[in-house]
């Protein structure tokens, strides 16, 4: 087998229908992606590369990206990914736990092998450059690596994760029902690069994201609407940070339906899109990067009684488990466990605190508390060990954004006490101590609290910590 299978079937199919596209107008077709990949894998072939050679990528987002990302998974090479959010210190971690044979890079991103030592080592340096010759496809086992990524590191320090070809087809065959369009010819706006690769294999065009992915707070709504309508995006892939952009206009966006998640997405969120946008069509996903997706949630489908266990302190709803995931509570803790659902790290030492043996399967602890509503759906509380006074974060959160002023909200524990750090408006700050005096939390005000590096859509709760 091999992963671009159904993305070769898609070419052959749909030709020059536009596959990826970038934010200067330039577009690459189904076709000419299959055959340029095809000519830069022999280039390759012919430099020494072969099959199960690691190659650490360094490559601007861009059609030349997926490009090179084709052309390794044709000679069966596994492509290491750097977390983009880590910066230099990340791209360091992943030369020690990967040890890549090969460094592809394009673009100023070549400059980095002047200011890492171990890529002047390394004895093969590729670009994306065509040759004369094809290379076919790779006929590989399912077992065999494709892409090795890293955790975002938000609860610790960042883990590798091998993704073998015949797990990202599990992947692929998670996401397409919810993925898969009602028309043909549709073009996503997507600012998740791994699900360009699964829009590839459904034969879906992706518009690349004209804002900067690493600084999504810095995104201008207005731009990124005008892009898409001038593009003619009609769904968006975003996190949560870009909804909160599209939120704060006053007209409705271009799109017909968005899915987001790498976040909490929050009730008050949600109602603010939808207040501006009713026909809206919004899908929360729940995952992780060990297991994507989890659960989904129809934003149609929240009711009165859910608003209000919400705004209650009653947790976050995510919706129902997806078909492939078996889904359960284990001490409070919400454990998956399915053929998209990673079963170990690249450092098996990394196994123990996340990964648990239940009748003979391996399940993913993925650290969020949750529970189970009479109707089977899935319903967050926020970390494990995230605890504050016997309330659990999410339970908090979810009623304190529902505060007049208060945009973003943040439980944890300090000094044995349970403090609620609140992001808003200063005139609403007696009314808030009020209400946290009611749940036995102390209030502290700040300018701005502290977000992940990745999506700037989850809280930072050890740079909270230090900050408070």
């Amino acid at each position: 087998m091999n992963i671009l299978v159904d993305f070769l079937a898609r070419a052959e199919s749909f030709g020059a229908r536009a596959a990826i596209i970038e934010p200067g107008g330039r577009s690459i077709g189904f076709a000419e992606l299959a055959a340029r990949s095809d000519r830069v894998a022999a280039a390759w072939r012919a430099q020494g590369l072969r099959e199960g050679m690691r190659v650490i990528l360094a490559l601007p987002l861009g059609i030349e990206l997926y490009v090179g990302l084709a052309a390794l998974w044709r000679l069966g090479a596994v492509a290491v990914f750097p977390e983009p959010a880590m910066g230099l210190k990340g791209f360091r971690a992943a030369l020690a736990a990967s040890a890549p044979q090969a460094f592809l890079a394009g673009g100023w991103y070549r400059a980095l092998r002047f200011l890492l030592p171990d890529l002047w080592r390394m004895p093969m340096q590729l670009r994306v450059r065509e040759g004369d010759d094809t290379a076919g496809l790779a006929d590989l086992s399912p077992e065999a690596p494709a892409l090795i990524s890293f955790t975002s590191g938000s609860t610790g320090a960042p883990k590798a994760i091998s993704r073998s070809h015949g797990f990202l087809a599990a992947q692929n065959a998670a996401v397409a029902p919810m993925l898969t369009p009602e028309r043909g010819g549709e073009i996503d706006l997507v600012a998740f690069p791994v699900f360009v690769v699964a829009n590839l294999a459904l034969g879906v065009a992706s518009l690349l994201p004209n804002w900067k992915l690493t600084d999504p707070r810095g995104a201008d709504p207005a731009a990124i609407c005008a892009y898409a309508a001038r593009h003619g995006a009609g769904r968006a892939l975003v996190p949560p940070s870009i909804c909160e952009a599209l939120a704060g206009m006053s007209a409705p966006t271009p799109f017909g339906q968005i899915f987001t998640g790498g976040g909490p997405v929050y009730p008050d969120l949600i109602a603010r899109l939808r207040a501006i946008h009713p026909q809206l069509r919004l899908t929360v996903v729940y995952g992780s990067t060990e297991a994507e997706p989890i659960a989904q949630l129809d934003a149609e489908e929240i009711s009165d009684a859910d608003w209000a266990a919400m705004r209650a302190g009653q947790g976050l709803l995510a919706g129902r488990p997806v078909p492939c995931a078996r889904v359960k509570i284990h001490d409070d803790e919400i454990v998956v466990t399915g053929d998209h659902v990673n079963k170990g790290y690249l450092d098996p030492s990394r196994d123990a605190s996340t990964k648990l043996r239940i009748a003979g399967e391996i399940w993913h602890r993925t650290g969020d508390a949750g529970r189970f509503d009479g109707a089977g759906r899935l319903w967050l509380l926020g970390r494990i060990d995230g605890k504050a006074g016997g309330l659990y974060p999410f339970a908090v959160e979810c009623a304190a954004r529902t505060w007049p002023g208060v945009r973003r909200a943040a439980l944890i524990e300090k000094g044995g006490r349970a403090v609620l750090a609140l992001e808003g408006e200063a005139t609403h700050e007696s009314d808030w101590r009020a209400r946290a005096a009611s749940l036995g939390v102390e209030v502290r005000r700040l300018a701005a609290i502290p977000l992940d590096r990745r999506h700037a859509s989850k809280v930072d709760y050890a740079a909270l910590r230090a900050r408070l």
